[in-house]
């Protein structure tokens, strides 16, 4: 499951500062990500695929550049 294309700069950039199309994006992204990292036995955990995708948000609007 690999992708070869990254995610812009400035879309990265725009999630950080909480413009709501960039972070959907974000999510749009990473999202198969996602749903493959909560299988268990075979099916997706709802609660462990909202759990990444929360973690994945708070980890987003915490980052800053140039520290």
């Amino acid at each position: 499951m690999r992708n070869n294309e990254l995610l812009p700069y400035d879309t990265i950039v725009q999630a950080t500062s909480g413009e709501p199309e960039a972070v959907n994006t974000v999510l749009q992204y990473y999202g198969r990500r996602i749903r493959y990292a909560s299988r268990i036995n075979g099916r997706v955990d709802q609660d462990t695929e909202d759990y990444i995708t929360q973690t994945l948000l708070t980890a987003i609007f915490k980052f800053r550049f140039g520290r």
